[in-house]
């Protein structure tokens, strides 16, 4: 891909960040409306299950979200993480047919699978543990957010750790043993405004100790 197409999206995903707003956030504060757009977005992100229908998603957008989910923090820089992106309607269909619970897979015109690649972890990590979960979870944010910020909604369907799913989707993806699937990211344009859910609980809160 050019490197002036690839810019051309980043600069899109850029000014796309900037629309985000604590508008639709119930019970914003003051000190939470800073119009820093990378706080609003994160502020004002929510799970999005219904979608535009017949309205697809560009390969330089799935290039942006990606290159978004691969600037997550990671233990020793290992970026044990390898995406499956969907964009065929026959694939989308087929994985929907493993993962009931991700119904909206058959009507999202795109879903990434965030994985982690043991052959690229720590010495020692395998499926069952390691910093290896946390990466790729940090990459799924990131993916989350950034779909956000270009205007699309996304959802974050588990599937590691129970077992069940994790083989369910290796087997229909083919991925080899040491790919774990962590999650479906089901990704689409909304059918109309989202309402994010108040999430702030100072009960939540310690300082210093419990």
């Amino acid at each position: 891909m050019k490197k002036s197409v690839i810019l051309t999206a980043f600069i899109a995903s850029i000014m796309a960040l900037s629309s985000c707003t604590t508008s639709s956030t119930p019970n914003a504060t003051a000190d939470q409306s800073t119009g820093n757009a990378a706080l609003e977005c994160i502020l004002t992100r929510t799970s999005v299950r219904q979608y535009q229908p017949d309205r697809t998603i560009s390969r330089d957008t799935v290039e942006t979200l990606l290159r978004a989910a691969m600037s997550a923090p990671t233990a020793v820089n290992k970026q044990p993480w390898a995406f499956i992106a969907l964009d065929d309607r026959a694939a989308l269909d087929s994985l929907a047919q493993v993962l009931p619970y991700a119904r909206m897979l058959t009507k999202a015109p795109l879903a990434i699978v965030t994985c982690g690649d043991l052959s690229k972890a720590i010495d020692g990590e395998d499926a069952d543990k390691g910093f290896w979960i946390q990466d790729v979870s940090a990459a799924t944010e990131n993916l989350l957010l950034a779909a956000h910020a270009m205007g699309l909604g996304a959802v974050w369907t588990g599937v590691y750790p129970d077992a069940e799913r994790v083989k369910d989707v290796q087997e229909r993806l083919g991925l080899p043993a040491n790919v774990i699937p962590l999650a479906v990211v089901p990704v689409g344009y909304p059918t109309g405004p989202q309402k994010p859910k108040e999430k702030w609980d100072p009960a939540n809160v310690h300082f210093n100790k419990w």
